[in-house]
C-alpha cells in the first residue's frame, strides 16, 4: 500500500514538474504600447493565451512585474486586446501576488469551464512604479542642530514593497533606509540629530520584488521638502571710548560704543544687547543689517555700568532662535579726576615754568658772583690780622 501511494504521489509531481517546465516567457501582444496587451505565455514553444477567469489585478501585477512595467493599472477581460489564436493555456489563475513570474502561479491546466478567446485576459500597466508622496510629520520645516526630523514616505501599494528611503538631492545614497511591512502602505523615516550638513531638499522612493527573486525594482521619487537647520554662532563683542579712561571703564559724561558681531547670518536677524546691573536688567536691540552693529552710548552715566552681554535672534519658519550669550563685558563708570582736568593742567604747566625761571635767574647770579677779582696774598693777610685784631702795615717799597 505504501508503495503504491509512493508511486501515485511520484507520478503527480512529476507531470507537474513537467507542467511548470514546458512553461517559457510570457508577453503582451495587441496593446497600445509595450506595457499593455492581451497576456500571452510560451508553452511547448507555442504561444498560448490566459482565461479571463478569475483574472485579477493581483494576477496582472504579477505579469506587469515580470515584464518589468511597474504595477498594474487594471487586469482587463473579455479579450479588450483583441482575441488570440492558439490554444488558451492556462485556465483559473491563481496568484498571491508574490510569485516572480506568472507560470509560477497556481493553475488550472485543465478546466472543464468553458472558455474562449472571447474570454481572454489582459493587462494596463504603468510603465513605472507609482510616485510615492513624501510628507513633513514635524510640525515645521526649521530646525535647531541636534534636534530630529520625521518624514512619512506613503503609496498605494500593499504588495511587492520592500524597502523605503530617504534621500537628500545631490546625494545618490540613501540617509534612511526603513524595511515596509508587507499591511503598510508607508514607514516614518526619521533623521537623528541634524546639523547643518544635513539642510536641504529631501525626497522619498521605494523599492518593490522585480519578476526575479533578487531583483529589485526602484521607484521615481517623490516630491521635494525642504528643511533649513538654523546654527547661531556666539557673538563677539568690544568697546571704545576715550583713552584717557582706564581699562574696563570708561569716564562720567563723556561717549563709549559697544560693538556686536557675528559672522553666520541669517535674513531678518537682530543683536540684542544685555545689560545686568544692580538694580535689574537693561536691554537693547538693533536690526543686523551686516554682521555687525553698534551700540552708542553718548553720556556715560551710573547706570551705564555693569555687565553688557551679546546675543543674535532670528526668526524663522515660525520659530525664535538665539544664540548663546557672549562672555560678560564688565564696564565701570568712573568719575573724571579733577587733577586731570585741563584748566588745572594748565595751571600747573604755568606754575612750573615760573619756578624753572626763578631757579634759572639765581644760579646765574651765583655764578657770577663767583666771578670776583681774587685778592692778593697781602691783602689776604691783612684781611687775617685784622680779623685777630692785629693790624700789618703796608711797607711800599722805593
Amino acid at each position: 500500500m505504501l508503495t503504491f501511494l509512493r508511486i501515485l504521489l511520484t507520478g503527480l509531481l512529476g507531470s507537474l514538474w513537467d507542467g511548470v517546465a514546458a512553461f517559457g516567457g510570457v508577453r503582451l501582444v495587441n496593446g497600445d504600447n509595450k506595457c499593455s496587451g492581451r497576456v500571452e505565455v510560451l508553452r511547448h514553444e507555442q504561444w498560448g493565451t490566459v482565461c479571463d477567469h478569475g483574472w485579477d489585478v493581483q494576477e496582472a501585477n504579477v505579469v506587469c512585474l515580470e515584464l518589468g512595467c511597474g504595477l498594474a493599472e487594471s487586469a482587463s477581460r473579455g479579450a479588450e486586446f483583441g482575441p488570440g489564436s492558439g490554444e488558451i493555456v492556462l485556465h483559473h489563475v491563481q496568484c498571491s501576488g508574490h510569485e516572480s513570474s506568472l507560470t509560477r502561479c497556481a493553475v488550472v491546466l485543465h478546466s472543464t469551464s468553458y472558455c474562449t478567446h472571447e474570454n481572454d485576459a489582459g493587462v494596463r500597466c504603468s510603465g513605472t512604479l507609482l510616485m510615492p508622496s513624501l510628507s513633513l510629520l514635524s510640525p515645521h520645516t526649521v530646525f535647531s542642530p541636534g534636534e530630529a526630523v520625521r518624514f512619512r514616505c506613503s503609496v498605494l501599494l500593499r504588495h511587492h514593497l520592500s524597502d523605503f528611503h530617504l534621500y537628500k538631492h545631490g546625494v545618490s545614497t540613501p540617509l534612511v533606509t526603513q524595511r515596509a511591512d508587507q499591511s503598510q502602505i508607508g514607514v516614518e523615516l526619521t533623521l537623528s540629530d541634524v546639523e547643518t550638513f544635513h539642510q536641504g531638499s529631501y525626497s522619498c522612493r521605494y523599492s518593490i520584488k522585480g519578476g526575479f527573486p533578487s531583483q529589485l525594482l526602484s521607484s521615481p521619487p517623490s516630491k521635494s521638502i525642504n528643511i533649513t537647520v538654523v546654527e547661531l554662532l556666539t557673538p563677539q563683542h568690544w568697546y571704545n571710548t576715550s583713552s584717557e579712561a582706564p581699562a574696563g571703564s570708561v569716564i562720567k559724561g563723556q561717549s563709549f560704543n559697544i560693538t556686536c558681531s557675528t559672522l553666520q547670518q541669517y535674513p531678518g536677524g537682530s543683536f540684542q544687547l544685555r545689560l545686568i546691573r544692580s538694580n535689574g536688567t537693561v536691554r537693547q536691540s538693533l536690526p543686523a543689517l551686516s554682521q555687525s552693529v553698534t551700540f552708542t552710548f553718548s553720556n556715560a552715566q551710573t547706570s551705564n555700568e555693569g555687565y553688557y552681554y551679546c546675543l543674535y535672534r532670528v526668526q524663522l519658519g515660525g520659530r525664535t532662535f538665539v544664540s548663546r550669550e557672549s562672555q560678560p563685558l564688565p564696564i565701570a563708570v568712573r568719575d573724571p579726576d579733577p587733577l586731570l582736568s585741563p584748566m588745572v593742567i594748565s595751571w600747573l604747566v604755568s606754575g612750573l615754568t615760573f619756578v624753572i625761571a626763578v631757579i634759572i635767574i639765581i644760579t646765574v647770579a651765583k655764578v657770577l658772583c663767583h666771578k670776583e677779582r681774587k685778592p692778593s696774598e697781602l691783602e689776604r693777610e691783612t684781611r687775617t690780622c685784622v680779623d685777630n685784631t692785629y693790624v700789618a702795615l703796608s711797607i711800599n717799597k722805593l
